[in-house]
């Protein structure tokens, strides 16, 4: 089983209200092998919200010297942290080996996430839900690499 960013699948929860379809991860959801999840909606945000970025690494932001912060500036943390925990609880339920996740974002990014200075630049470095899953043993893999799963 897969836990898959719901956005990747056509559902529209990503910040802006839209979402990043994908149709290799919508074949994997319709053949039953994946539970869908939005980490930042499992975690109370609303959609559409404002856009947040990442302060410092994901590793620091979980230890408590960093924040996650909305482009209008207010702190929204404790959500992406909550909703990473609850993404994570939901991978051991269905025994997920694989997470596939949006690059990019704050709470997916698995290569890269944006910079924190909302100028849309990117930086190396891994959005807090990937890096809980990883942390607990979870594969994570972006959108950008899904093809090697038809391999």
């Amino acid at each position: 089983m897969y836990i898959i960013s719901a956005c990747l699948c056509g559902v529209n929860c990503k910040y802006s209200g839209k979402n990043n379809y994908n149709e290799e991860c919508l074949k994997l959801f319709k053949e039953g092998k994946s539970v869908l999840v939005c980490p930042e909606q499992l975690g109370g945000l609303t959609t559409p919200r404002n856009p947040a970025e990442l302060t410092e690494r994901a590793d620091n932001i979980i230890k408590g010297n960093g924040k996650i912060i909305t482009n209008t500036g207010e702190d929204v943390t404790k959500k992406f942290i909550l909703g990473a925990e609850e993404t994570l609880k939901i991978a051991k339920i269905i025994k997920a080996n694989t997470a596939i996740l949006k690059e990019g974002s704050p709470s997916c990014g698995r290569k890269q996430v944006y910079d924190g200075t909302f100028s849309g630049k990117k930086k190396t470095g891994q959005g807090i839900t990937t890096y809980l899953l990883e942390k607990n043993g979870i594969e994570v893999i972006s959108e950008e690499d899904i093809a090697q799963l038809f391999k």
